[in-house]
């Protein structure tokens, strides 16, 4: 970034935070906080600490560095130089869900963000539902960048350690999950040919991934039912189903809403189809509701398991992007638009020398940006110098 591109990023976001200062989080006086300057020769400056709101506010508005963040911990000393001097009280239990990390990668910015998205709403449901979280204990950030944030606050969370916050992730990325802990064989007495017969009906428990996984079997045998029957075949063929007895059994069972019904309800009687079938239909189960997007890469601590993590502070500005940390509640990340509700600089004219061609989607616009010099909106502007695809080369009268 060159240096007239960096002190007009850096003027913007002074202007910006004397309008709009960022956030305290709660018990600021106990949170660690660090900086991120727009020039890369300065580094991280961290070990930061404030006394009051004025303070931090005065702070960030006097140096407009391009990322804001403070701990996730709470330490009886976080301004002191060293990790161990700072002495740990607790820590927030946090999601960070990064678009980045989604199996699938998107063909654009918007698309990542959809998806990010989606995996958080799905985020929501987990802890509401599975782990009892009431919603106005979620505090949900879009983290002005890739994804999004999820604080929990609950006294019972925040003395955790790293080992139980990681089972957390394990839990909702489906690693580990044992068949026995969520099902179990009930006998049903009978006669049959005037002889006593039991029969066994596996139940799935309605609550957790048992839940999950029966609700994702009745839609997928409803999904099949929409096929035609050698396209039914072939599907059963490639998830195990062997033999034509099994198969027969599976079109059976499709044709009847009241078995479907019940499956969706717990009641699967696992002896009519393959184990093979079953095992598959568990994977797809996992691979649909898993939350993918906070395991992270393979080679990285999930921040969820970090209890001295730095996170972004909520009405900060991503230095990446030039847009802002919003924080939602449940209802509002449902209508929550990042590319129009998260972009906070004007409509003012900028001239800027694009480094390659690119596409901007911004405020329900679409800009087709070539190489060289071009002429866009304020907004799109800045988004394309803190991405480091453009410099600035003037204001347009």
């Amino acid at each position: 970034m060159e240096f007239n591109t960096i002190l007009f990023i850096k003027k913007k976001f002074q202007e910006h935070y004397r309008k709009e200062p960022p956030e305290p989080p709660p018990c600021l006086e106990k949170r660690e906080w660090g900086f991120l300057m727009f020039d890369p020769d300065l580094g991280m400056r961290r070990h930061k600490a404030f006394i009051s709101v004025g303070e931090m506010q005065e702070y960030i508005q006097a140096m407009a560095p391009a990322h804001v963040y403070h701990s996730t911990a709470y330490y009886q000393h976080p301004g002191a130089p060293t990790m161990k001097e700072k002495n740990w009280e607790g820590a927030d239990l946090i999601f960070d869900l990064d678009g980045d990390h989604l199996p699938e990668p998107a063909i654009s910015y918007k698309g990542m963000l959809e998806n990010v998205k989606y995996e958080t709403e799905k985020l929501v449901d987990f802890l509401t539902d599975d782990f009892g979280f009431k919603e106005d204990e979620l505090h949900i950030a879009f983290s002005g960048g890739r994804g999004y944030h999820i604080h929990i606050r609950n006294s019972k969370v925040l003395k955790l350690e790293s080992a139980q916050r990681r089972e957390i992730v394990d839990y909702l990325s489906g690693t580990g999950l044992d068949l026995k802990y969520f099902m179990k064989v009930e006998r049903i007495s009978g006669f049959q040919k005037g002889k006593m017969k039991d029969d066994k009906i596996n139940m799935v428990s309605q609550l957790g991934w048992g839940k999950k996984i029966s609700k994702y079997f009745k839609q997928y045998l409803e999904d099949l039912s929409e096929l035609e029957d050698d396209e039914i075949i072939e599907e059963l063929k490639k998830n195990g189903m062997r033999m034509k007895k099994q198969r027969e059994n599976i079109i059976k069972v499709i044709n009847d809403a009241n078995t479907i019904n019940k499956i969706g309800e717990g009641y699967i009687d696992i002896a009519r189809y393959s184990k093979t079938f079953f095992d598959v239909i568990i994977q797809k189960a996992i691979n649909e509701n898993r939350i993918f997007s906070i395991v992270g890469a393979q080679t990285d601590e999930p921040v969820t398991a970090d209890i001295k993590r730095l996170i972004r502070a909520a009405s900060s500005l991503h230095g990446k992007s030039g847009m802002k940390v919003v924080t939602l509640t449940v209802d509002e990340l449902h209508r929550f638009e990042p590319l129009v509700d998260a972009v906070v600089f004007g409509d003012n004219e900028i001239k800027i020398n694009v480094t390659k061609p690119t596409t901007v989607e911004m405020m329900d616009e679409r800009f087709e940006v070539e190489e060289g010099a071009n002429v866009l909106p304020e907004y799109a502007a800045i988004y394309l110098m803190c991405k480091g695809a453009a410099e600035y080369m003037g204001g347009m009268r």
